[in-house]
């Protein structure tokens, strides 16, 4: 556009020159060629500046355009940003929960077999207990007719039964202790 100005003043500029120097018959033929190409170059100037109010209304667009979407981008960024601090707190949270998981399955493994350990001194204790019922029914029922002393035989029953427990409780601790 500039450029077409320039060429338009030099163009006058011209005309200028050509009439001071008065009329003469090749230079009217000329002033008609010239004012011919005058015209052409305003007409040309009045259509560039038409297009260049279009362009710059389209720039205009686009630069609403590409602030639209930069504001977008930076939104989505943040929605990102925040997805990712999310993600990262819940995966702490889920390795502290698996971790406390881990530990309370192996306490119940260890409560299990502490358990396993107890019921088998029961039923030993069980066992001998029957086994000492069974020699006092054999005690009892051949001393049937003599005077029986109760109190010395449930003394020795109980003084025997603590042996026993004592026993057995110093192996579960034992066995405890050697896990």
């Amino acid at each position: 556009v500039r450029f077409l100005e320039q060429q338009n003043k030099v163009l006058s500029t011209k005309w200028e020159l050509l009439q001071q120097q008065g009329p003469s018959g090749p230079r009217k033929n000329l002033d008609v060629i010239f004012e011919n190409y005058i015209q052409n170059l305003r007409r040309r100037l009045e259509s560039l500046l038409g297009q260049r109010g279009q362009l710059e209304s389209e720039l205009q667009n686009m630069r609403q355009y590409v602030e639209e979407f930069k504001t977008k981008y930076e939104e989505e960024i943040n929605r990102r940003t925040a997805a990712e601090n999310e993600f990262v707190v819940l995966k702490k949270d889920v390795d502290c929960a698996y971790m406390a998981k881990v530990e309370l399955e192996a306490k119940v493994g260890a409560l299990t077999d502490e358990i396993n350990f107890l019921r088998c001194i029961y039923e030993e204790e069980l066992s001998q207990m029957q086994t000492i019922s069974r020699d006092l029914s054999v005690v009892v029922s051949m001393d049937n007719n003599r005077h029986l002393d109760l109190d010395s035989i449930i003394e020795e029953v109980r003084r025997q039964y603590e042996q026993i427990a004592q026993s057995s409780r110093a192996e579960a601790e034992a066995w405890y202790q050697s896990r």
